[in-house]
């Protein structure tokens, strides 16, 4: 047994945190194109082929948006291509429609506000989470042009403030550890 470790605690194959969660896709672009007002997690309905594909790491939420149809919650335009090892039975379309898991009453939640307030439906993220495949659908607002220059200008404000803050910190502890008592 490897020194250091408990003997019942047990680690994610991957290696990854204790929590069980490992990201596979991030929609990075998704933060920057909307206003995320609430998020939510779902499960994903995949093809074995699918799941092995997410577990070697591929896949894309580039233009992926979700849906309310007929009383269910879909995923549309992920790209999850085909496993490499899969052939012929076990291959599957990339660009499929994949059906999200969820309560009833969080899908009709979504469905009324989707159409009343004129919201969208963006995958933030795929990842595991204790073996199990998992979406993290936000809520959001599109964000026009101005809006997204206003966010850029606020996130480098504030970076440029922490750096601020962080160096004036750094320079008062060295001013404190080099003060002469005169002792």
């Amino acid at each position: 047994m490897a020194a250091g470790r408990a003997k019942g605690s047990k680690r994610s194959a991957t290696g990854h945190g204790s929590d069980g969660l490992r990201t596979v896709a991030r929609n990075r672009r998704a933060r920057h194109d909307y206003d995320i007002l609430e998020t939510l997690e779902c499960g994903i309905q995949l093809r074995g082929s699918e799941v092995k594909s997410l577990r070697a790491g591929r896949a894309s939420l580039q233009d992926a948006y979700a849906r309310v149809e007929d009383g269910e919650l879909w995923l549309l335009g992920a790209h999850i291509p085909p496993y490499d090892h899969a052939s012929g039975f076990g291959t599957h379309d990339p660009d499929r429609r994949r059906k999200l898991l969820a309560h009833r009453q969080e899908i009709d939640e979504l469905l009324g506000r989707t159409q009343q307030q004129s919201l969208t439906l963006v995958p933030l993220a795929i990842y595991f989470r204790d073996g199990r495949a998992k979406v993290e659908l936000a809520l959001a607002r599109g964000r026009r042009l101005y809006d997204k220059r206003r966010a850029i200008a606020a996130r480098d404000a504030e970076r440029e403030a922490a750096r601020e803050m962080a160096r004036a910190a750094s320079w008062s502890a060295g001013r404190a550890s080099h003060r002469y008592d005169g002792a």
